[in-house]
């Protein structure tokens, strides 16, 4: 079905109806500064819930958390901190993730197994649980709460990252909003940063799984900036069914829509990481037509942006576009090197 997609100006992981963020400071970067550093994200009603994690075996305590409670495929809410990943904190920090969660659910008065917990920072270093649980009492929610909370989340980043778009498709209308951070730790294996997607369409959680799925594989799952993978990656959807008509299911009337409203929305996200990764100081991307299958396709474009050759020299604007047919020719895709063609932007290098 044919659907009309508008990015929201200023919009956010609120913008869907119904959620409400906010953020504090708690001291977790910094002790003594207002730097926003604890954060939550709030649904007025239950929500099918859906995620992907980390690829890394060394997960942290709120993603080994997080996924328990995703079982169940709802939550109501996700708590969220920046300045300390918890992680590789062993069973205490698996109860300083569950001391949060409750902590952020007594506040909001529903139940503490539905919230989820993520967490985002430096490695080893167990939250400082006093100084959270004497703050986050202070967060207040609101509708445009999630400005702060893309502000909260943020690491090493320099500036937040949020975006909604809101779909008119005959009766269909709804919205999707997110947030995301990320700068460094960014390569393609699985989520990759840490993104809280909300929507106020109605969707059945299987379609939830696999829209989210497909999502993440065009647009997380493309992006390199240093080739490491944290060990707190997290991509989470949460759908409240508050823009009301019929539930969205795959094969369904208004399925075609979601999936590209959700795919635009984390490509937007993906493309305001890339660009603030790390030292970067320009945005490469590779668009690759013609190959034998999408996957190999998928593996072209990820070996010439991994590419540490390939990223020199663009830096350097050095056209040297033999070191991205190098990347093509190693990726592990099928080439014919008599029908390739190379573009530089629109300029034909190669062909």
């Amino acid at each position: 079905m044919e659907a009309k997609t508008d990015f929201i100006p200023g919009g956010t992981v609120t913008s869907p109806e119904g959620f409400y963020a906010g953020a504090t400071s708690a001291g977790i970067k910094k002790r003594d500064t207002d730097r926003l550093d604890l954060g939550i994200l709030f649904s007025e009603v239950p929500c099918v819930a859906a995620a992907l994690f980390t690829t890394n075996r060394v997960k942290a305590a709120p993603v080994v958390l997080s996924r328990r409670r995703l079982r169940q495929g709802r939550a109501l809410a996700v708590v969220v901190n920046s300045g300390c990943a918890n992680a590789f904190t062993g069973e205490k920090g698996l109860k300083d993730a569950a001391r949060m969660a409750k902590l952020a659910a007594e506040g909001i008065g529903i139940l503490p197994e539905d919230v989820l917990v993520a967490s985002t920072g430096v490695i080893g270093k167990r939250l400082p649980m006093r100084r959270i649980g004497a703050r986050i009492d202070r967060i207040i929610l609101s509708s445009d709460g999630g400005h702060d909370l893309a502000k909260a989340i943020m690491t090493t980043d320099t500036v937040p990252k949020e975006v909604a778009v809101a779909v008119g498709a005959d009766g269909g209308e709804f919205t999707i909003g997110g947030i995301a951070k990320g700068s460094g730790m960014i390569h393609p294996n699985l989520a990759t940063l840490l993104c809280l997607l909300a929507t106020d369409a109605a969707v059945e959680p299987g379609f939830l799984k696999l829209a989210l799925k497909r999502a993440v594989d065009v647009s997380f799952n493309m992006v390199s900036i240093d080739g490491d993978t944290s060990p707190n990656d997290m991509v989470l959807l949460m759908a409240n069914g508050l823009a009301g008509g019929e539930v969205i299911s795959e094969g369904g009337k208004y399925a075609g829509a979601f999936q590209q409203a959700l795919e635009g929305v984390c490509v937007s996200l993906t493309r305001s990481i890339a660009a603030d990764g790390e030292g970067a100081g320009r945005l490469i991307e590779v668009t690759v037509t013609g190959a034998a299958t999408l996957a190999e396709a998928r593996l072209a474009a990820r070996t010439v942006v991994s590419s540490p050759l390939v990223k020199t020299a663009v830096h350097g604007g050095d056209p040297n576009w033999g070191r991205v047919m190098a990347a093509v020719g190693r990726s592990g895709a099928k080439v014919t090197e008599s029908k390739v063609d190379l573009y530089l932007g629109d300029i034909c290098l190669v062909g």
